[in-house]
């Protein structure tokens, strides 16, 4: 059978037979999982498992096929381990149901009693909602919660097509050094994202994670909203709040690994290796540290799809980012893989149990919201990952951009202004799949960590400390200035059809992110957001986030995001870039010093221009070499070309639209 994808890559070709194969184990699975049913109806293990009140109680549910007996223990019987035995059913499910309404509370604070080859294991309950840390002992406990309906008001919301994300984390966003809280993001960070154009959060560090410094990446409690940053219920406020603005919201979920630890995650749940994860040296990621999935075990796909289907109905959540999703697909989680070659997509090194999860996951969620969104953090640039399963794909509606952060950071560590290539930079940024969408950004979340460095910190460095007044008179600034900006408008033009920037970077946050730790004194100094910086009317740094929001807008008028970049014009020795998306033309002169005048802009159409976006406008701290008043007429030249000329200054970037045709 012949599907799609090899239809727009051809390249594919030989190795039709493999993804042949890998759809067919797809195709099994999932008759396997629900025969002629809906993979959604499958989903439902939260609805089992876990802890519900009942119409005379409540009732507990656990599958712990390793255990030979459990207990269930907490505040509600003054603590004792073995006072509430629950009873042993088929395929490894244990129950205890409690008579009465009060028999639990919310509030109180519960475990799970494991006996394993004779040993008494202290658990977290697998589907708690609500993990806590006892400030004392600093134990984790599950946490009874209230079961009332949420009063959401964003029926019949709906994502944008296309998205332009802003990245967050909710613990650091406040500006005063302390874990910040989900009310304050509603509050204090939500009316930002808006002002500055952006349509979609994407929220890290939810899911519960006991280490506050792996920014949410090692995950301990797969159903519970992290207890840091305040109530289920209060994050569903800022979701609902947030929806009431047009904002999308994005979870930033783990189903790539899980935290090793026992007493407070799901590994050795039931006293095995092997419940959730591959047994023996395939079950720990080398890299990581922490335990791999078994893919192909279906009460795994029931624990992992379930997860999925919880935080889309319970927390309206509009789809996901899929972390460590090149860990998934390869044996060696492409440790060190460059995959210069197809075969390395198709081989015995691929895990086609993952391939199959990802297909189903993808099923799931498309099925339970079509308009939902769901993105692949691959480095590995597999083929199809952004295609519908029926085409022969994985069903993801973009892929993150990973080799354009890499770009930028090679260009500017490794070659001098006048080193830059404009005609290698189109290359890269418009380098990709065919038919497949992409989510493009110029810096991590990780380049923002100590140890690394942002894109304008990498430009400015120390300077930043002394030199951001608008009153100063800096070189450096003036050269990162002009380069943040054009980076940021290159990239976001060209490197995708969705854009993401991580939060403070759109204004040249100075400082890097320092988790709280024994090496700083366990300080939240550098683990916050400095707002005040770009709101205060004096420092540059107002300048980068009034070009942030002009360029927004420019982006997502006229449909530019999905229109076809093409190439008007690359000259290396002048450092000049010319493309059209539609009618609108860009043109960038990267030349560290000499100002084009004139230069011929070629354009798609005869007519008249104007500008639409100069890099260089007073207002986003530019030398205001450009009129944006100036009206600039395209005709055809005698050599036949369409244009205009045009004065180009340097170290600056103009967006021209048709405004008249001829």
């Amino acid at each position: 059978m012949s599907y799609r994808i090899t239809e727009l890559d051809p390249h594919l070709r030989p190795y039709e037979k493999d993804i042949e194969n890998l759809m067919k184990a797809y195709h099994i699975k999932k008759r396997e999982l629900v025969g002629t049913g809906r993979i959604a109806d499958f989903a439902n293990a939260h609805l089992y498992f876990g802890i519900h009140p009942t119409g005379d109680g409540w009732v507990y549910r656990e599958w712990a096929p390793g255990a030979e007996a459990m207990f269930f223990t907490g505040d509600f019987n003054g603590w004792e381990l073995y006072a509430t035995p629950m009873q042993k059913l088929e395929n490894g499910v244990f129950e205890v149901s409690l008579l009465g309404k009060d028999a639990l509370r919310p509030g109180q604070k519960v475990q799970a009693i494991v006996i394993h080859d004779g040993e008494t294991l202290r658990r977290i309950p697998l589907y708690a909602t609500r993990v806590v840390q006892d400030p004392v002992t600093y134990l984790w406990c599950a946490e009874v919660t209230e079961r009332t309906a949420f009063p959401w008001t964003d029926q019949g919301f709906r994502p944008e097509k296309t998205p332009f994300i802003y990245e967050c984390h909710i613990g650091m966003a406040g500006e005063e050094g302390k874990v910040s809280s989900y009310t304050e993001f509603k509050e204090n960070i939500l009316p930002r994202v808006r002002a500055l154009g952006y349509n979609t959060l994407q929220i890290m560090a939810i899911m519960e994670h006991p280490y506050y410094g792996s920014f949410g990446y090692q995950v301990s409690n797969f159903f519970a909203a992290s207890s840091r940053y305040g109530t289920a219920k209060e994050l569903k406020e800022l979701i609902d709040t947030a929806h009431g603005m047009g904002i999308a919201v994005l979870l930033d979920v783990v189903h790539s690994h899980a935290v090793k630890n026992t007493l407070d995650g799901i590994n050795q749940f039931d006293g095995t290796d092997y419940q959730f994860f591959h047994e023996g040296p395939r079950g720990d990621h080398p890299a990581w540290g922490t335990k791999l999935f078994d893919y192909g075990k279906n009460e795994v796909l029931h624990f992992l799809l379930s997860n999925l289907k919880f935080w889309m109905e319970e927390y309206h959540f509009d789809g996901f980012r899929f972390d460590g999703v090149t860990s998934m697909l390869y044996l060696d989680h492409g440790l060190g893989s460059a995959f210069t070659d197809y075969g390395m997509y198709y081989s015995l090194n691929t895990d086609g149990d993952a391939v199959t999860y990802l297909r189903l996951a993808n099923d799931l969620i498309h099925s339970i919201n079509k308009h939902a969104i769901t993105i692949a953090e691959d480095m590995s640039g597999m083929p199809g990952m952004c295609l519908p399963t029926k085409e022969g794909g994985l069903g993801f509606d973009f892929r993150l951009g990973m080799g354009v952060p890499d770009l930028w950071i090679k260009y500017l560590k490794e070659y001098s202004d006048e080193e830059w290539n404009v005609g290698h930079l189109w290359y890269e940024l418009t380098n990709r799949r065919k038919g497949e969408k992409t989510v493009g950004y110029c810096e991590s979340h990780d380049q923002a960590l100590v140890g690394d460095k942002t894109l304008m910190f990498r430009l400015c460095d120390a300077e930043m400390y002394t030199a951001m007044n608008k009153a100063s008179k800096s070189p450096v600034i003036d050269r990162g200035m002009a380069l943040h900006k054009m980076i940021r408008l290159l990239t976001a033009s060209l490197a995708g059809e969705g854009y993401l920037t991580f939060m403070g970077n759109e204004f040249g946050h100075p400082e890097w992110i320092d988790f709280p730790r024994e090496g700083n004194g366990w300080s939240y100094h550098y683990c916050r957001r400095q707002w005040s910086l770009a709101d205060n009317g004096l420092l540059r740094y107002e300048d980068l986030q009034a070009f942030e929001v002009a360029m927004v807008a420019l982006l997502k008028s006229g449909r530019l995001m999905l229109s076809t970049a093409y190439s008007l014009w690359e000259k290396r020795e002048d450092y000049v870039l010319i493309y059209g998306k539609g009618t609108t033309v860009f043109a960038f002169n990267f030349h560290p010093t000499h100002s084009h005048d004139p230069y011929f802009i070629p354009a798609p159409a005869e007519g008249t221009y104007t500008v639409a976006l100069s890099t260089d406008d007073p207002a986003f701290g530019g030398h205001g070499r450009i009129s944006t008043e100036y009206r600039y007429r395209a005709t055809r030249q005698p050599d036949g070309r369409i244009g205009f000329y045009c004065y180009l200054p340097s170290r600056s970037a103009l967006v021209l639209k048709l405004k008249r045709r001829k």
